[in-house]
């Protein structure tokens, strides 16, 4: 006899079992399953089929839901699966969605939170390597689903008065991201999308990137210390006599020369990095 179970008991249930780390009938007979569905009941809601008995029924969903968690994270994090290889990085999905399971409509944010997770699981090989990888590739798809913004142009740069320029606050478009890293993984992703098998080793080696949209791509461009510092200053509102002033004084490095200043600031501009400026009256 056929048991009729309300919609949103059905879904529960199915949720709890589909998303079980253990196997089939270990889900089906789970505290969360239980309390929507007794497991010998479980043939009175789900038929069986030719082949199938109901508990194989289910778990051929029990089996895909992982694979499909794996396929997502692998799309915004190709290059430490690359890492990891596939049995290692299927392992830490399994884990992952254990720890963050998806509660979205959408996949996209699934990986919200893998990087912080990379970061303190056990076990992996490099955890600050993989950090850092997880992080860069993070920033890529974020910047990537980012909304579209104007940007600003050479006419627009054109309009504002020599004066004025000391005092201009510069905009960063929606689609920018900066990272200070403490692994060359900018360098291993280039050669991964070079097809290159001379892969940089994981040794600790500072460098700094921003990662940018512009004209529906999506470009990572390397900075040296200094450019990244004044770049972070300029995103985050500092007035532009200002974080020059500051560039051209810091400490403890090599700082730039006027003519560098100022062909970061044109090929920034030119790169489509910013999306207004506005001027003190």
């Amino acid at each position: 006899m056929a048991l009729e179970l309300p919609l949103p008991r059905l879904q529960r249930w199915m949720q709890s079992v589909v998303v079980h780390p253990g196997s089939t009938r270990q889900a089906v007979a789970s505290s969360e399953a239980r309390a929507e569905l007794a497991p010998e009941a479980l043939v009175q809601v789900i038929l069986p089929a030719r082949q199938l008995e109901p508990i194989e029924r289910v778990g051929i969903y029990h089996g895909m839901y992982l694979l499909r968690m794996e396929e997502a994270l692998a799309t915004d994090y190709p290059a430490l699966k690359h890492f990891l290889g596939d049995g290692a990085f299927l392992e830490l999905v399994r884990a992952y969605v254990q720890a963050h399971p998806s509660v979205s409509y959408t996949l996209n944010r699934l990986g919200d939170h893998l990087p912080d997770f990379v970061r303190d699981a056990p076990g992996l090989p490099r955890p600050g390597f993989c950090h850092d990888l997880a992080r860069l590739e993070q920033a890529v798809s974020q910047v990537f689903d980012a909304p579209e913004t104007p940007v600003l142009d050479a006419a627009q740069v054109a309009s504002v008065p020599a004066h004025a320029w000391e005092g201009a606050r510069l905009r960063p478009i929606e689609a920018f991201r900066l990272l200070a890293l403490r692994y060359p993984v900018n360098d291993y992703v280039q050669s991964l999308r070079d097809d290159d098998h001379n892969h940089p080793k994981p040794r600790q080696k500072a460098n700094w990137v921003a990662i940018y949209r512009c004209n529906y791509s999506v470009y990572r461009l390397a900075l040296s210390r200094a450019a990244y510092d004044l770049l972070t200053d300029l995103a985050a509102g500092r007035p532009l006599g200002e974080a020059v002033s500051a560039a051209l004084h810091r400490t403890g490095r090599r700082a730039p020369g006027e003519a560098e200043l100022n062909l970061w600031f044109r090929k920034w501009v030119a790169e489509g990095l910013f999306q207004s400026v506005t001027t003190t009256a």
